[in-house]
């Protein structure tokens, strides 16, 4: 049983590691482009249906989410702060299946409709990794 949280846990990390890597990159692009096209502004412009915000303030809370998923990853697994990955994992659960299948989101087809299935069970998923950290690891005594 052991193996198998330590597996849930790996899983976890890599799925946040990569989600948080993602939302940087996005956000990185959107401000950069945004410069290039108005220097004389901040932020940047960026339309995702899925959730709740647009343009400027898009950009800031998927750059904050990524800092804070990177954040929650490394103190995690450093043993120190692990809630935080925990609640992370579960906003992230709780973002997609809202934004996805509970907001007004519009699928492009049945492809798309497959992949926010996928990516929403992953993210449940790492909630269970996520929640693993916290077993209390049993020391047998001779």
């Amino acid at each position: 049983m052991r193996v198998l949280g330590v597996l849930f846990r790996i899983y976890s990390y890599l799925y946040h590691l990569i989600l948080a890597l993602f939302l940087l990159g996005i956000a990185t692009v959107a401000i950069v482009s945004h410069l290039q096209a108005h220097p004389h502004e901040g932020g940047g412009s960026l339309t995702l249906a899925m959730l709740p915000w647009k343009g400027h303030a898009l950009v800031h809370w998927i750059l904050g989410a990524g800092l804070f998923g990177l954040l929650s990853i490394m103190l995690a697994w450093m043993g120190k702060l692990r809630f935080l990955f925990l609640l992370y994992s579960l906003a992230v659960f709780g973002m997609m299946f809202r934004g996805y299948f509970l907001g007004g989101y519009v699928f492009g087809g049945k492809d798309e409709f497959r992949m926010a299935i996928w990516l929403t069970v992953g993210a449940l998923v790492a909630i269970v990794g996520a929640w693993s950290q916290f077993r209390r690891s049993t020391v047998k005594r001779r």
